[in-house]
């Protein structure tokens, strides 16, 4: 199916959740010098996706060893890795897991003509359905793995636009250092 624009769009689900395209645009976002580190919920709020999906995603890049995080007002997740040694494949596998490309339920064990009892020539060896989807998923995996997140990064982003993103965050790390210092100075608190 396409719409107006020529776009095509197939229906049912990707193969790969929304979390990866949210882990991979929020690492694209660390890779620049500034933030230095940055908040999920900041990070939420520059991409406009939800702030409860990114609080999921990036407790498992760092689990992945990916980024690290720090407490406190200064503090946020930034990468742990140079962007040359975090590929595709490495941010898949931390969101959605080691996830196969197909689950072969060996339905050739089940044709009725067998009775029960399949003969060896229907049985032996992988089933070439089963084959042919492991010779897929090694070559998609390959591809993954051989795209860095500095890869990715070259010829993105202008650098006015950078620029104006440094900006956004270092403004919102010291909106909520002073939201904490008035909060100090009040005897009360800061909001979380």
């Amino acid at each position: 199916m396409r719409d107006d624009e020529g776009q095509s769009h197939r229906k049912g689900g990707s193969f790969f959740g929304v979390s990866v395209e949210y882990g991979l645009h929020t690492l694209l976002w660390l890779v620049s010098e500034s933030p230095k580190r940055a908040s999920s919920r900041d990070l939420a709020e520059m991409q406009g996706v939800p702030a409860a999906m990114m609080a999921k995603i990036m407790p498992k890049l760092e689990k992945a060893g990916i980024v690290n995080s720090a407490d406190g007002i200064s503090g946020g997740y930034e990468l742990a890795k140079s962007p040359a040694d975090v590929s595709v494949l490495d941010v898949v596998d931390a969101i959605d897991g080691d996830r196969k490309l197909f689950d072969c339920k060996e339905v050739r064990r089940g044709c009725v003509l067998f009775g029960g009892s399949p003969p060896s020539w229907a049985v032996d060896g992988v089933c070439r359905i089963h084959a042919v989807m492991l010779r897929a998923e090694k070559r998609m995996r390959a591809e993954l793995e051989k795209t860095s997140l500095a890869d990715l990064i070259q010829g993105g982003r202008p650098e006015a636009f950078e620029n104006s993103v440094s900006d956004w965050f270092r403004n919102r790390t010291e909106a909520r250092e002073i939201a904490r210092m008035t909060a100090v100075k009040g005897g009360r608190r800061p909001p979380r």
